[in-house]
């Protein structure tokens, strides 16, 4: 499968919504499953292998976490929430049941088939492409476990390349605090997000050239954080103080 040639399961209620989106994704060359429940669409997903999910979180028989939920029991299919519902606790409760991304209502086409291609590349790719990452001047080999800035090598602690290593399995995509706290901490540790802002302070500090204006290692504000899968706009050597994206740390 290639991302052109993708097979898209769009799970969505409303009708003019979905007509909507299937004429737009039908442009883009992508084949497009309908379904307007959510059992209907866990049905689908289950006959149909679908390459990707679109879910809208209000239907009319079931929520859409619950969907996302049922799933995840029996498929890594990566979902993609579409929802007017724009608030940080929705997008932490979706994304912590196993959705992939989320995107609120109302959207850019543009940036929702940004959003697509980037979900289908990313389970294009093998498990070895996997280990490793490459984005500018940045280039990290999870199996030697080496991080390179230009030709430099960056010495990370144990903690700081496991927290680097779980946002490039996942790159281009958000990863919540609680995951994150839970992959590198454990589970007791799940609600001590001062230990992610303190590593994550600590990663910007080696990998950044301005930690302040971070190119590689951005915040989702509220909900977590992104590895940057895309060359970055500026200039890549690491003592540049130029930056191609204008997030805020936290």
């Amino acid at each position: 499968m290639t991302p052109v040639e993708a097979t898209l399961l769009l799970i969505e209620d409303d009708p003019q919504t979905r007509r909507f989106l299937r004429m737009t994704l039908l442009a883009q060359s992508w084949q497009v499953i309908e379904a307007e429940s959510g059992k209907l669409g866990l049905d689908h997903a289950k006959t149909q292998n679908p390459d990707l999910v679109i879910l809208d979180l209000g239907l009319p028989d079931m929520d859409g976490v619950s969907v996302v939920r049922a799933l995840r029991q029996v498929s890594e299919v990566p979902v993609l929430i579409l929802s007017a519902r724009s608030q940080e606790k929705d997008k932490i409760q979706s994304l912590d049941a196993g959705a992939d991304d989320y995107l609120t209502k109302p959207f850019g086409t543009g940036e929702l088939e940004a959003r697509i291609r980037a979900l289908l590349r990313r389970t294009a790719r093998s498990g070895a492409g996997r280990d490793l990452f490459q984005n500018g001047a940045l280039r990290v080999d999870c199996l030697s476990r080496k991080v390179h800035l230009a030709e430099r090598e960056i010495h990370l602690t144990p903690i700081e390349f496991r927290l680097l290593s779980i946002l490039v399995r996942q790159a281009g995509l958000v990863v919540t605090q609680k995951q994150l706290l839970r992959e590198v901490w454990g589970a007791a540790h799940a609600e001590d997000s001062h230990y992610l802002r303190v590593y994550m302070g600590q990663l910007r500090h080696k990998l950044e050239a301005d930690p302040a204006r971070p190119r590689y290692l951005l915040t989702e504000l509220g909900v977590g954080y992104r590895l940057a899968a895309s060359e970055p706009i500026a200039d890549d050597h690491p003592n540049s103080r130029r930056s191609g994206n204008l997030t805020q740390p936290v």
